[in-house]
């Protein structure tokens, strides 16, 4: 029996954005990898990347000025 294969379809921004999320962390299933390969848009996964180095830093700056003013 041949293996018919379905072409895979293109992930959501979202699902991009979870995916740089978890991969911040370095917790990443090899399934979840693999899926990722073939499923990702590497300019959701660039603009996800860029949104969570934002938010990342954002974080980190409000975290030292709460500290600094008390």
């Amino acid at each position: 029996m041949d293996e018919v294969k379905k072409p895979q379809q293109q992930a959501s921004f979202l699902y991009s954005m979870k995916a740089v999320f978890w991969s911040f962390f370095g917790l990443r299933r090899k399934s979840d990898f693999d899926t990722d390969s073939a499923k990702l848009n590497p300019v959701h996964v660039i603009i996800a990347g860029l949104i969570g180095v934002a938010l990342f830093i954002a974080l980190l700056i409000s975290i030292v000025k709460f500290v600094v003013s008390k």
